[in-house]
């Protein structure tokens, strides 16, 4: 089972993130960007970062000899840091993000499997398979480097690019302190991801016992 989900959450992952780039270069290209300034906008969405580290970690492990294909990836820290970001991935699009607009063909069937497809099948993969007992706690500092330098990124970049990856980090339309306010609570989100993380990961070792 967990070789089977390996496989589809490689393969519906890389079907996702180059379908997701052929479309949205292209479209990107149309709305006024140039060709580099339309790959560094694919690249700079939190969703396709983590869907890229959740199929870096389903190829690190394929190998039948046992051998790691991505060493970085392989890690048990580097697995549950990956089902917790995610998680994150599926939850604040399907709370927050996918009211916002309406996708129809090949955008919504991106969507449909960046933001719900490939998450489930990750973390059921990490459920059976991915967690061993193995994290401990000071691992949730680890974990939280990730969000936070990508919203120091997204930030960052915002005032040379015109842009934002996700309306909540839009300081022109809802203010420093209404940014602020999302940030934290996003942060706090993926901090009580975390914390779930390891509670879960220690339960499902003590079950297989």
């Amino acid at each position: 089972m967990s070789r089977f989900l390996q496989m589809a959450g490689l393969v519906i992952g890389l079907i996702g993130l180059v379908l997701q780039f052929t479309i949205t270069v292209p479209a990107s290209i149309a709305a006024g960007r140039s060709l580099l300034g339309s790959i560094v906008f694919y690249f700079s969405f939190f969703t396709i970062l983590t869907n890229i580290a959740a199929v870096l970690v389903h190829a690190s492990l394929l190998s039948p000899t046992g051998y790691a294909w991505f060493p970085a990836f392989a890690g048990r820290r580097m697995r549950t840091g990956v089902a917790v970001a995610i998680t994150l991935v599926f939850i604040v699009y399907s709370t927050v993000l996918a009211r916002l607009w309406a996708p129809e063909g090949l955008f919504l069937l991106c969507d449909i499997l960046l933001h719900y497809v490939a998450p489930l099948i990750f973390v059921m993969w990490w459920l059976i398979a991915g967690a061993d007992g193995s994290t401990r706690w000071r691992d949730i500092s680890w974990w939280m480097i990730y969000p936070l330098a990508y919203l120091a990124y997204a930030l960052i970049r915002a005032p040379f690019a015109g842009e934002v990856p996700y309306p909540f980090l839009d300081v022109a339309k809802n203010g420093a302190a209404g940014v602020a306010i999302s940030a934290l609570a996003t942060t706090a989100l993926f901090l009580g991801l975390c914390v779930l993380a390891v509670l879960a990961d220690h339960g499902v070792a003590r079950l297989r016992k």
